[in-house]
């Protein structure tokens, strides 16, 4: 049989199983389904929103057929406004209009859309203030209400059932440091007109030195940091029963648990070290060294994740991260540095321990680990101004934890590095840094398949797995991108207007929007 027959089929049955909502549309019940095959996704469409900056996060409204896509492009997101685009053809995607932001502060930095509601996180004109969630209707975009949360909304996510809209606000510092707001985790109810109940992280202070020892980090220029102003939370997933939440606090090295109900940040699960020095971590520290050269070395990665997504199996969630690892750079308008946490290995003010490290000097060369960038918060184990462990900043990997206990069950150790330079896109010039720099995750059923989407910002693709065993993730494809991916989107084929899967890919390098789908059965 054809495979447009098989689609005509598969979309008579999903119409004869559809119910009608609120706003008498038809929806699809989840059983709808299309035989895919995950391993076989390719470019089907995209469309240029504009330049750097301009296609950071997007969302799509299965009920308008609408994907909106978040454009701050200009200097500090002078832009400002989020661009509709018609998806009815996916293949040739078609921009509708602009929707100014302006009125409500500074750079739009997120979007979810659920039930013709469209979420964007908004930062305050002054980041240090509390930021906004806009909330709009996806037919004819006009307001249904605009709230406060916390301090650099940086994250928006809507609840599975519709009732909870949650940000992760992450409270950065101003540039001097005078200012450090708390990083702070907002719920907002849309059945109590959309009240909002803004939480902090300092009930956990009294554990910080417990936490420390597990890999959690609390540091900042200060001497004595404030724990809950040093806390940044990144990224939101919510489990399917719409009760908990799971949050990277990823200049910490952890993820918080959220009962959502309860409204209270029930735990921190510290992440702990990934150890280079052993076989199958192989990581390639050089930018000075003509290409992929990957061997072990004696230093550790902080996992420090982005992006965060939940699958649920045999009553365990399971929490995917994409381990891309930030670094704290403050510098005043006089260009003075206030707090500047990165330095090279082979600078003159990182001593290595020369009992630990005996051959320094040669470590320190250029093409050894000499380029590496590395935390100067970390590795000073007996406070005698040398380095007795050196950590860097990411995983160069994505990883697996059991939601319940914080136990990571996986990491995909060099496998992204290995592929992407199999692929012909790995970038010599980011091994002295975070290298393909993994920062979107997302997951989606594609036929019979859960499947993993990775998004590496620095080589600009998205890996996929297939996670059925999501304790061991087994690599499918690679797909390339526009510059600089950003938002990975998955739209389920009982959702898309060609009902087949679609992959959107925003970049923000480029400002381009790229559309992917799989062959079917």
């Amino acid at each position: 049989m054809k495979h447009s027959s098989k689609l005509l089929i598969a979309a008579i049955i999903a119409v004869a199983s559809c119910k009608k909502n609120d706003n008498n549309s038809l929806t699809p019940e989840p059983e709808f389904f299309v035989n895919e095959d995950p391993a076989t996704f390719a470019e089907i469409g995209k469309l240029k929103v504009g330049g750097a900056a301009a296609a950071e996060i997007s969302a799509y409204d299965s009920i308008t057929q609408r994907l909106f896509v978040v454009n701050n492009e200009g200097t500090d997101g002078a832009v400002n406004r989020i661009d509709v685009v018609d998806l009815k053809n996916p293949a040739n995607p078609a921009f509708i209009r602009s929707i100014s932001m302006a009125p409500y502060g500074g750079a739009v930095n997120s979007l979810s859309v659920h039930n013709s509601i469209l979420a964007a996180a908004i930062q305050s004109t002054n980041k240090t203030d509390n930021g906004k969630v806009a909330l709009l209707k996806t037919t004819d975009y006009s307001e249904i209400k605009s709230v406060t949360v916390g301090a650099l909304p940086d994250m928006v996510t809507i609840s599975p059932d519709g009732k909870f809209i949650m940000t992760a606000n992450e409270g950065e510092p101003n540039a001097d440091y005078s200012i450090d707001p708390k990083g702070s985790i907002s719920i907002i109810e849309a059945e109590n007109n959309y009240a909002v109940t803004t939480l902090y992280f300092d009930g956990f202070a009294s554990q910080a030195t417990a936490l420390k020892a597990k890999g959690f980090r609390i540091f900042g220029p200060q001497i004595n940091p404030d724990f809950a102003s040093n806390i940044e939370p990144e990224y939101i997933t919510i489990s399917a029963d719409s009760k908990t939440a799971w949050v990277t606090l990823q200049e910490n090295n952890a993820i918080a648990k959220v009962n959502i109900t309860g409204k209270a940040i029930t735990d921190i699960f510290p992440l702990g070290f990934k150890d280079y020095s052993l076989a199958g971590n192989e990581i390639d520290p050089s930018d000075k060294d003509n290409g992929y050269k990957a061997t072990t070395w004696n230093v550790k990665g902080i996992y420090m994740p982005d992006a965060i997504a939940v699958l649920e199996q045999n009553n365990i969630p399971y929490l995917f991260t994409a381990n891309e690892g930030d670094a704290r750079e403050y510098i005043d308008a006089t260009e003075k540095e206030i707090f500047v946490e990165a330095k090279r290995i082979g600078s003159k003010n990182v001593i290595l321990d020369p009992t630990v490290f005996p051959n320094a000097a040669d470590l320190k060369k250029e093409t050894a680990l000499g380029r590496l960038n590395i935390t100067t918060t970390l590795g000073d184990k007996d406070g005698d101004g040398d380095f007795d462990e050196l950590y860097s900043f990411g995983a160069r990997s994505f990883s697996v934890w059991n939601g319940l206990t914080g136990a990571q069950v996986f990491d995909s150790k060099n496998e992204l590095d290995v592929k992407v330079n199999e692929f012909g896109t790995y970038d010599d010039g980011r091994s002295d840094d975070k290298s393909v720099e993994p920062e979107g995750i997302t997951i989606g059923k594609v036929g019979k398949t859960n499947v993993a989407f990775v998004g590496m910002e620095r080589v600009d693709a998205v890996a996929m797995y297939d996670i059925t065993n999501p304790q061991n993730p087994r690599f499918l494809q690679l797909v390339k991108t526009g510059d600089a991916p950003e938002g990975v989107l998955f739209v389920p084929a009982r959702m898309s207007p060609t009902k087949k899967s679609l992959l959107i890919v925003s970049s923000e390098g480029d400002g381009m929007v790229t559309i992917y789908t799989p062959k079917t059965i």
